[in-house]
């Protein structure tokens, strides 16, 4: 498919839900020749279309290491944000979490509000905290456009209760509940709205397709199936190709986005690097090495007519003003020496 027509149709953005932070605390964006740039008017200008926003129950009862990593978004900070990115003329996708904190494959802790609930009440506590954030955002005027019922839910979510091996079959039927229950609010007061199913397995195909046909035979409601594609974590490129041709196959009828994607420029005061060429098998741990990942990764989404949508995680993270976060992840768009847009940033188009 040619670049114009694929882009006609596609979703192309970013999970920025730290922006509010950064500008708050007064932090410099700037493009690659050091000029002062508005975020949402720049990434606008260079033709995104789409802006993530994650949303935690009570993040006040996070750890106080992961509110240091950026846990900080409750429901106030989600409507401020999505009222920004609205009017700046995005589409906006929702990413609830169903936790206090980080919910992804190694942890999706039960929120506080839900640790003493009976299991049998938890699907109804989950369709109305998701339609009470829902009729706010309405009401605020930021109605999501499409919706994540659960961020990388590979393992299931609020566990113990939705654990699930993904390889196996075992508890779907209670995963598919909370899913189907959060599914029904966001049907109910969002009509318009696209719904996703996130997992992180695009590396493994068995996996993926194991997954995706347990929420075939329970009859999960959504339109969307969400990938995570991180080359460090989810294998080399053409495994990723393969993953998607297969669904295009098996589910002919859902639409496929990268809903995470990211690599690394660099590991400074990074605390969760082993050493400065961790995860290079694939692609050096440089400005360039990030480059070349993205405009081969943009490349192959190409080739497949059911992607439509690619969005990179935490593409804002900028360290050059005021320190915001504890430590420096280094796989955003922007240095987090200078503020200026890095190499990848211009081939993520």
């Amino acid at each position: 498919m040619p670049l114009t027509a694929w882009a006609q149709q596609c979703y192309l953005g970013g999970d920025i839900s730290m922006l509010s932070s950064y500008e708050k605390a007064g932090t410099v964006y700037r493009d690659s020749t050091g000029k002062k740039v508005k975020p949402l008017k720049f990434l606008k200008n260079e033709g995104w279309n789409a802006i993530r926003v994650r949303l935690f129950v009570d993040p006040k009862n996070a750890p106080v290491q992961h509110q240091g990593e950026g846990v900080c978004q409750d429901l106030d900070y989600v409507i401020r944000l999505s009222k920004q990115v609205k009017k700046a003329g995005f589409d906006l996708m929702l990413d609830f979490h169903y936790s206090d904190t980080w919910a992804d494959p190694a942890k999706q802790f039960m929120p506080k509000r839900w640790t003493d609930a009976a299991p049998a009440t938890l699907p109804d506590s989950v369709y109305q905290y998701t339609r009470r954030c829902l009729q706010r955002m309405v009401a605020e005027g930021c109605t999501p456009d499409m919706i994540q019922v659960g961020n990388e839910i590979t393992n299931g979510m609020m566990w113990p209760v939705g654990r699930v091996d993904p390889s196996k079959e075992g508890n779907f039927d209670v995963l598919s509940r909370l899913v189907n229950s959060g599914a029904r609010a966001c049907r109910e007061v969002c009509p318009k709205a696209r719904l996703i199913v996130h997992t992180e397995k695009a590396g493994v195909w068995s996996v993926t397709k194991n997954y995706y046909e347990q929420m075939r035979r329970y009859q999960v409601d959504y339109d969307i199936i969400g990938l995570s594609y991180y080359p460090m974590w989810h294998d080399r490129l053409p495994v990723l190709c393969n993953t998607l041709d297969s669904l295009a196959i098996l589910f002919p009828e859902k639409e496929v986005m990268i809903v995470e994607t990211a690599a690394y420029y660099s590991h400074e005061n990074d605390k969760w690097a082993k050493g400065p060429n961790q995860y290079s098998e694939f692609y050096p741990i440089t400005k360039e090495g990030q480059r070349q990942f993205t405009r081969e990764l943009m490349a192959e989404l190409r080739r497949h007519q059911n992607v439509t949508g690619v969005f990179w995680w935490f593409p804002e993270e900028n360290e050059s003003g005021r320190q915001i976060t504890n430590y420096w992840v280094n796989r955003g768009l922007f240095d987090n020496r200078t503020g200026r847009t890095l190499p990848a940033f211009y081939e993520f188009k």
